[in-house]
């Protein structure tokens, strides 16, 4: 039977997804626009956008530990094992190695916050393919140029 705490995570964990997707899309959108439009040589084009892209997923990852550590207020919505009362930084590192899809396993959520990590591990997996296709679209353009000076 579904009751409401159910309810409540899923739409916590959708939101959270959501948030994620829109918030990527929109560094995603400024940041190709940037580096397709600047006249600045290649090597401070890649490494901008390889820096834009880690402070993208680290905001991510950020946004899950921030929403975890707020549904862990309320008790039925679950816990983290080993952790009676946790941080701020401790839900933070479980959502990065949830989000990377790492998982240490030194901390484990319990209980229907498992909903939000299992959600989060699925949107951390595509962002971050999402962020290596635009990296890899970029070097391609790289590459091409530097075969083809005249182009």
């Amino acid at each position: 039977m579904i009751d409401q705490y159910h309810w409540i995570m899923a739409a916590g964990s959708v939101l959270l997804a959501v948030c994620a997707v829109v918030m990527h899309y929109e560094i995603l959108s400024r940041l190709n626009a940037f580096i397709t439009t600047t006249r600045w040589a290649e090597r401070p084009r890649i490494l901008t956008l390889i820096f834009v892209l880690l402070i993208a997923h680290i905001g991510e990852i950020w946004l899950f530990g921030i929403g975890a550590l707020l549904m862990l207020e309320i008790p039925a919505l679950g816990s983290i094992a080993g952790l009676p009362d946790p941080t701020l930084f401790e839900t933070v590192y479980l959502s990065a190695t949830t989000y990377t899809t790492l998982g240490y396993g030194d901390i484990t959520p319990v209980g229907n916050i498992r909903f939000l990590y299992g959600t989060e591990a699925l949107t951390g997996l595509v962002l971050i393919t999402w962020s290596a296709s635009l990296t890899f679209v970029e070097l391609q353009r790289h590459w091409r140029r530097r075969a083809d000076p005249d182009r």
